[in-house]
């Protein structure tokens, strides 16, 4: 099932299949600004990546001197949530733990995430409940693609993405025989106050990984400079940023809290850097606004 959350200046809608935003329509500007899940590029529009981002060290990690196999970007985003609350400015959906996520991962879990509709501003939020006895160890992120190009006789390398005023981030790739990070081998991303144009080969090596809390807030501009879209995230201490080839017409901007291995990790979970922990009946909240301009 699908929901509509509308107001005079958006439509946005949520479906039920891993809770996943996607659409948001700008009716100032007769727009769909989320990507539409074309497959011969990518898939989805907006999953929340859950209970891991990105994939572990040969898809494997090691809880509590066990080993669970686990795909990339977790389950969460590929199963049924169920709503639990829906108002005319907001939606709340929900995925307990079963039998069936245990194979993977074993802990007793709540994951509400709700969509919350503000004028322009699409509020994504999520909550964790543990529900089991032990501390449980998760990342939890946010893929939202968006629209690049998305003004008539444009192509993507003639659009920006910008920061907050900085004048340079650093950045790291994966290793694309494991799909795992390179901290070490840091390049650094400069910027022309505070933006930087698409270049057609900036996703090459898959996705350009921020850590270190650097972003706060990132968006895109359209050609001429003017903020087309931006996501705010306060706190969030890794970003991505993707698209899935050189002509793909979107652009990904992921929050993350928490992030895929670093290549060669094959220590405890719990042992992983920025990983999330929460003790019994220990509640995690979570929010990142994306803001239509």
């Amino acid at each position: 099932m699908t929901h509509t959350l509308e107001n005079e200046l958006l439509r946005i809608k949520i479906e039920d299949h891993g809770a996943e935003l996607c659409e948001i329509y700008d009716k100032e500007n007769s727009r769909q600004v989320l990507w539409q899940a074309d497959p011969a590029y990518w898939k989805r529009h907006a999953p929340v990546l859950f209970p891991n981002v990105g994939r572990y060290y040969k898809d494997r990690c090691q809880i509590n001197g066990k080993t669970y196999c686990c795909g990339q970007h977790g389950f969460a985003r590929d199963m049924d949530f169920v709503c639990t609350e829906e108002s005319n400015v907001s939606v709340t959906h929900c995925l307990t733990s079963s039998d069936a996520t245990r194979e993977f991962y074993p802990f007793t879990f709540e994951l509400y995430i709700t969509h919350q509709l503000h004028g322009k501003d699409v509020s994504v939020s999520w909550k964790v409940i543990n529900k089991d006895t032990e501390t449980m160890f998760f990342t939890i992120g946010g893929h939202p693609a968006f629209r690049v190009p998305v003004l008539p006789d444009t192509s993507r390398s003639q659009y920006f993405l910008t920061f907050s005023g900085q004048k340079e981030l650093t950045y790291c790739l994966l290793d694309l025989s494991t799909g795992t990070a390179l901290p070490d081998q840091t390049r650094t991303l400069p910027l022309e106050n505070g933006a930087c144009r698409i270049d057609p080969h900036m996703f090459d090596r898959d996705a350009l990984i921020f850590d270190n809390n650097q972003i706060t807030k990132a968006g895109i501009a359209l050609p001429d400079g003017t903020p087309y879209v931006e996501l705010i995230c306060q706190g969030f201490p890794s970003f991505g940023i993707w698209s899935s080839s050189m002509d793909a017409p979107f652009v990904c901007l992921e929050p993350w809290m928490g992030r895929c291995d670093n290549s060669g990790f094959e220590d405890e979970l719990s042992q992983k850097p920025n990983i999330n922990k929460l003790d019994s009946d220990g509640v995690f909240e979570k929010a990142y606004v994306i803001s239509i301009k």
